[in-house]
């Protein structure tokens, strides 16, 4: 298996960056990582709060446990700061995310390359 596809496989299925570790682009592959690991905190600690306030609320008394009450408070939209931050934060993951991919092909191709013509 040649270093490019190696990187992609890397890339897609571990996580953005970790192809261009393994091609020793570690700069890139910091890069990457770190807007990606932003992005996916923003993502959770936005999952994570909602569920806590779903669960408040339920321990409250204020919403049956019901699946339709809850399936109408999951579908109600965040307002504010944090919907700006989660439409933001998903495009950013998603973007680094075929960007690493793009990007540790075409680092693994010019090493596969060099690698041939000495």
């Amino acid at each position: 298996m040649t270093k490019s596809n190696k990187a992609i496989l890397l890339s897609a299925l571990v996580f953005p960056g970790a192809g261009h570790f393994f091609l020793k682009k570690r700069i890139s592959g910091a890069v990457l990582a770190a807007a990606s690991l932003a992005a996916l905190y923003l993502i959770v600690a936005d999952m994570v709060e909602r569920a806590q306030q779903i669960v408040d609320k339920i321990l409250s008394g204020e919403v049956a446990p019901d699946v339709a009450a809850i399936t109408e408070l999951l579908s109600s939209q965040a307002t504010g700061n944090e919907s700006q931050l989660l439409d933001i934060a998903w495009p950013v993951l998603i973007i680094c995310w075929l960007t690493g991919i793009a990007d540790s092909y075409r680092c693994g191709r010019a090493q596969d390359k060099s690698d041939v013509n000495p």
